[in-house]
């Protein structure tokens, strides 16, 4: 493949640096929005004419369809043959479910839910989200097919009043996320208990 170095076309009269791409591995992803159509087409799933198969929206997201994508359907969404001749592989991914969003937010070392948790800490403040609220922003995720990517949207304009407001307060020991804050509402706070002398 012959690249231009500056890696854009701002000079095109400039010498192009030829790269040997025999070990260098290609990724290609994206949603690929309207190739199922494609496939669905491919496969006769047309819902036109007597005693056909209709089935409802709910029932053609359920279908997998991406796991029978061929390089036919990619060049019928508009991808070059060229390059689609250089992509040896395909593989299609299903849909995330509540279960996998919520293991996004929660497991990995820097999590949504644990990058929140440490940002309070820093103020000695402790921060809690309850189960009702970890399912309901999952949902909301899926609702707005959003993917992983949308969660962050989702808890940041939850904890946005929190956030601006929790650090000023001295008395604040713990801040709790439930179903109501994410819905709109207002977080439960615990205040710290005053010592009696």
């Amino acid at each position: 493949a012959n690249v231009p170095p500056g890696g854009g076309r701002k000079h095109p009269q400039q010498e192009f640096i030829p790269i040997n791409t025999t070990n260098i591995l290609f990724i290609c992803g994206g949603a690929f929005d309207g190739i199922d159509k494609i496939i669905e087409r491919r496969k006769g799933g047309s819902a036109l004419g007597f005693e056909q198969d209709v089935k409802s929206k709910k029932e053609l997201e359920a279908s997998d369809f991406y796991k029978d994508v061929t390089h036919k359907d990619l060049v019928k969404f508009g991808i070059i043959p060229e390059l689609v001749g250089r992509i040896p592989v395909i593989t299609g991914l299903s849909a995330m479910d509540k279960e996998t969003l919520i293991k996004i937010m929660t497991e990995p070392k820097n999590s949504i839910v644990k990058q929140y948790k440490a940002l309070f800490d820093i103020d000695g403040i402790e921060l809690e989200f309850d189960d009702e609220a970890l399912d309901y922003i999952a949902e909301l995720t899926i609702e707005r097919k959003t993917g992983a990517r949308g969660l962050r949207s989702i808890i940041e304009k939850a904890l946005q009043t929190t956030m601006y407001e929790a650090p000023s307060d001295q008395n604040i020991e713990k801040i709790i996320i439930t179903k109501e804050t994410v819905s709109g509402g207002k977080a439960v706070i615990k205040r710290k208990t005053k010592s009696k002398k």
